[in-house]
């Protein structure tokens, strides 16, 4: 076979690979973003409902659960750090 003709089939399956997967990526990093936001508001609710006892309570908002769905159980520390020291 002719080397162009292989350069030309490559290429040409490149971008259709680039045309139909950019939709796919936008919808699948949007379905994570989403399933991050769930998880940090279930974290959440979980910390509150256990850390009633020790009198730690963590609004569940957009900039919390953002903060712990994102970064996870780091994220859920950072905020559990700040209502201790900061807020008292």
């Amino acid at each position: 076979m002719n080397p162009v003709y292989v350069i030309s089939i490559i290429g040409g399956l490149i971008v259709v690979l680039l045309v139909a997967g950019a939709p796919m990526k936008t919808g699948r990093l949007l379905g994570q973003a989403a399933i991050k936001l769930v998880i940090g508001a279930v974290l959440l609710f979980l910390l509150n409902t256990l850390g009633n006892h020790y009198g730690i309570h963590i609004p569940i908002n957009l900039f919390t659960t953002v903060v712990s769905g994102f970064l996870g159980v780091p994220g859920l520390a950072a905020l559990v750090a700040v209502d201790l020291f900061v807020m008292g």
